[in-house]
């Protein structure tokens, strides 16, 4: 996968602009107003992603479904958190419509527009100027008796673990059909190098660029200390089978979900879709990651390491 470009030049400007917005977030009404605002005296046209426009009651747009946006805008300016972003980027995946993100929430690694700078920012990225980077999905299927009963998309992560009450799982890994592990634990985490700052950086993964090609897997409390994250070619498929186990589930990106049997196989592997996130110009990978997981910081007098 290629890293972010770095034009030279301004591309053409976007025409229609398709907002979606988190819209449980209480009062979300007024900046996805002053957003849309912005855009149409900025020179675009605005639509209305059709849940975002019923749930805030901004209905004085065109509004259109999630497919309909794959198929009819030019830029789709996500205002949210992370998982607003996940949810629309696994809808578009495969249209050849870019997001970009605008942070109306608490961490924001892909959300990475402030709030408060994006009537500043926003209408350069739209006029052209901005830079672009590919993100990798992952595709997977759930497999009883040779059938598949559930597939989904992750752009982040896929995540077989355990419930709060029940014992540790025990999962037969395999990747490209060898066999890997047996493995106890409270579940494992198959991430995207986009994924690799989410749960899989919580459960002790490394981080990856978001613009390398491959997948990680990550135990999750594992019962054998010597189980640890591995970062597998981006051409892998991996092969989890639930060996012994009461409620277990698989979830993809935490939004959606499949309870699991003992012998039913999840199947994951990177998928023929990519979602293009699009950033200000200067973004740099490094300097969000300073600043969401304050490496910037520095121990005071109150504050000593």
């Amino acid at each position: 996968m290629s890293a972010p470009s770095k034009p030279s030049a301004p591309r053409a400007p976007f025409k229609t602009v398709a907002l979606i917005g988190r819209h449980s977030t209480a009062g979300i009404e007024g900046p996805l107003e002053e957003l849309a605002s912005c855009i149409l005296r900025n020179g675009q046209d605005v639509v209305f992603e059709r849940e975002t426009a019923m749930a805030t009651g901004l209905t004085g747009y065109p509004v259109l479904s999630p497919e309909e946006i794959g198929r009819e805008a030019d830029v789709a300016v996500v205002l949210g958190g992370d998982g607003t972003l996940l949810g629309l980027a696994r809808q578009l995946a495969g249209h050849d419509v870019p997001v970009i993100g605008v942070n109306h929430g608490r961490l924001g690694f892909m959300t990475d527009i402030p709030l408060e700078d994006v009537t500043r920012t926003l209408p350069e990225m739209l006029a052209g100027r901005y830079e672009a980077e590919c993100r990798m999905l992952l595709e997977s299927r759930v497999i009883r008796d040779d059938t598949v009963i559930f597939s989904a998309l992750a752009f982040n992560d896929v995540v077989v673990n355990r419930s709060g009450i029940s014992g540790m799982v025990e999962l037969a890994v395999s990747v490209d059909g060898y066999f890997m592990y047996n493995q106890r634990s409270d579940g494992l985490i198959v991430s995207t190098p986009t994924g690799s700052t989410a749960y899989a950086l919580a459960a002790g993964g490394p981080i990856l660029h978001p613009t390398l090609s491959g997948l990680v897997l990550v135990p999750i409390a594992p019962h054998a200390l010597s189980n640890r994250p591995i970062v597998l070619p981006y051409d892998a498929e991996v092969t989890i089978e639930v060996a012994s186990a009461r409620d277990v589930s698989v979830n993809f990106d935490m939004q959606s979900l499949a309870s699991l049997l003992p012998g039913d196989r999840i199947v994951v592997r990177r998928s023929a879709k990519t979602v293009n996130l699009l950033h200000p110009l200067g973004y740099n990978y490094y300097a969000t990651l300073r600043k969401k997981l304050h490496w910037h910081e520095y121990p005071t007098e109150d504050n000593r390491l």
